[in-house]
């Protein structure tokens, strides 16, 4: 029986492994690396956080994304946007680096047994672990607004749903959101020659600035310091201090963790969205159905804050209307283990001060801690933190829950190397 099994190998679960595996732990990883950044999002796109920020996590830090761009010749520098495909190729490089070997077959199931748990993967074999980490990243909780729901796939997706926009060449197209994903796939869109238009219920569009000099006089930091999540001292806060952000009560946790950084586009898609691209603002759907006579497309009603009703027709509507993480969307989880774990007022897990869920042994981690973390938990940058948090409360929990049995926690510190595998 293994000492930990971490599910997922996206930037969460990849740092989790590493910070495992470096203390020693008896552990397997289960996922296709960067799967969701290579396979879910549209190529062309670029990394909106600052390089520094969007480092995995490493117990020596030595597998940093600016290490593996300097070995490529490129040089990773704040306030230029790094493209989506370098970053995926960054953490499929961190796997092979920092990782114990990922086994890419997907995890179908988990479920308790006496001692711990029991993961079931898609070609049906069974693999125990004293604990488990849940890092499933994003996907399964894909929200697309439910006057969309019933129609086909062929007249609506998510943004989440395409890894290339080709298909809708000279098609027309609705987005609806109005942040990044949205704003940024519809500059791909009308790049291509799409016909494209950005439905948002929100006045008016938000952008991020320009992010100022990386090095500047003290007193500009003192005002407003960098940080993981932007400038300012409520993003230190959030980004720097998720520890302190968790004491917080919880009406108000809940409250920071749906308003804080809403949606904005990035200051660099701005130049490529305005010219090329329609903006219909302070409108959301009201009603959404196929065009009659097998047209091939969508009727799309919408409805002002002052309640005038307005529609349109398209041919394709995407919705980049995010992801709503509720413990009722872990597919993978055993009925008695998922009614076994408490929720919270949005419907996202319970977790203490080490990512624990409810459920003892079973650690969840990524945007379905952001109400327990804060806003941190939705970005790269809160892999970090996390990683280092949950490995501690682990080993917390082997000690507290096998070691009456006679089971070995190995000592803090005890490194398992795993660079002897391709360093390129």
């Amino acid at each position: 029986m293994y000492d930990l099994l971490v599910v997922g190998a996206g930037p969460y679960g990849l740092s989790i492994a590493s910070h495992a595996a470096g203390a020693g732990l008896r552990l397997r990883v289960f996922g296709r690396p960067m799967a969701s950044w290579r396979d879910h999002m549209p190529r062309g796109m670029y990394l909106k956080s600052e390089p520094w920020a969007s480092n995995l996590s490493d117990p020596d830090g030595r597998w940093r994304l600016d290490t593996y761009c300097a070995a490529r010749g490129v040089e990773a520098r704040h306030g230029e946007p790094i493209p989506l495909e370098m970053f995926a190729a960054y953490g499929q490089w961190f796997a092979r680096n920092a990782v114990p070997e990922v086994d890419e077959r997907t995890v179908t199931r988990v479920a308790p047994v006496a001692g711990g748990f029991e993961a079931v993967t898609e070609d049906g074999e069974t693999v125990r672990a004293r604990t488990v980490a849940l890092a499933v990243g994003v996907l399964p909780f894909v929200e697309i607004p439910a006057t969309l729901r019933d129609l086909s796939p062929d007249l609506v997706s998510h943004s989440s749903h395409h890894c290339e926009l080709d298909r809708f060449r000279g098609r027309d197209v609705t987005v609806i959101g109005g942040g990044q994903a949205a704003l940024e796939t519809a500059a791909l869109l009308a790049e291509q020659g799409t016909r494209v238009r950005v439905l948002a219920r929100a006045e008016q569009l938000n952008w991020n600035d320009v992010p100022p000099a990386r090095e500047r006089p003290w007193w500009r930091s003192a005002r407003a310091p960098h940080s993981g999540l932007g400038c300012g001292w409520r993003n230190w806060f959030y980004a720097e201090r998720p520890g302190l952000y968790h004491r917080l009560p919880e009406p108000t946790r809940a409250r920071i963790a749906t308003t804080a950084l809403g949606p904005a586009g990035a200051w660099w898609v701005r130049a490529r969205v305005e010219p090329g691209v329609e903006v219909l603002l302070g409108q959301e759907g009201a009603e959404a159905r196929e065009l009659a006579g097998g047209a091939g497309g969508v009727r799309l009603d919408t409805v002002t804050r002052s309640g005038e009703r307005r529609s349109l027709e398209t041919e394709h509507v995407i919705a980049a209307t995010g992801f709503r993480a509720t413990t009722d969307r872990l597919g993978l989880l055993d009925a008695q283990l998922a009614g076994g774990m408490g929720a919270l007022a949005d419907g996202s897990s319970v977790v203490g001060r080490h990512f624990e869920s409810s459920y003892p042994g079973l650690f969840l981690a990524g945007l379905v801690t952001a109400s327990g973390f804060g806003p941190a938990m939705r970005f790269v940058h809160g892999a970090t933190f996390t990683a280092e948090t949950l490995v501690r409360g682990v080993r917390r929990r082997l000690r507290a829950g096998v070691g009456s049995r006679g089971v070995t926690v190995p000592a803090p510190g005890r490194r398992v190397d795993v660079r002897s595998r391709s360093a390129g």
